[in-house]
């Protein structure tokens, strides 16, 4: 083998080792980038018991709902179980760590006045949590007549 052909072959060589070691290193930057960090639905109350409610009040009460995990939190939707009861969450958006409120609203009259003995309701907090996809809280209210006078 002569001189020039070995030096062909180093080159390509070079060239080889040079190229693998860039396609390495791109793939750790790459990957470097996949981190395993999720949101975690934290939900500060889950059972929320009323109490003797009369019927046609409206009880409002707030949770705390928030992030544990260690990336944002996106909720997508709040629901509920009866047009009796109504919530909202601030704000749908929690970042690591981040806190909101959730305000619920239960209307014991809705379902007329004649109404009494216990109600139990829920609410959904659908979130791209991959373990908790779907929070909830469920309230419970034992509906009494008014006090006649």
């Amino acid at each position: 083998m002569n001189n020039r052909h070995r030096l062909t072959l180093k080159g390509r060589t070079t060239a080889f080792t040079t190229l693998s070691l860039a396609a390495i290193a791109i793939t750790i930057l790459l990957l470097s980038g996949c981190s395993s960090a999720k949101p975690k639905l934290f939900i500060e109350q889950t059972e929320l018991d009323l109490g003797d409610v009369v019927n046609g009040d409206i009880i409002s009460r707030d949770i705390v709902v928030s992030n544990d995990g260690d990336a944002e939190l996106v909720v997508a939707s709040v629901s509920t179980s009866c047009g009796c009861t109504t919530a909202q969450l601030d704000p749908m958006t929690l970042a690591p760590g981040q806190r909101g409120t959730l305000h619920i609203e239960f209307d014991s009259g809705a379902h007329g006045p004649d109404l009494t003995g216990t109600l139990v309701r829920q609410v959904f907090i659908n979130a791209a949590d991959p373990d908790l996809p779907e929070g909830m809280v469920e309230l419970t209210a034992n509906i009494v007549a008014p006090v006649q006078e």
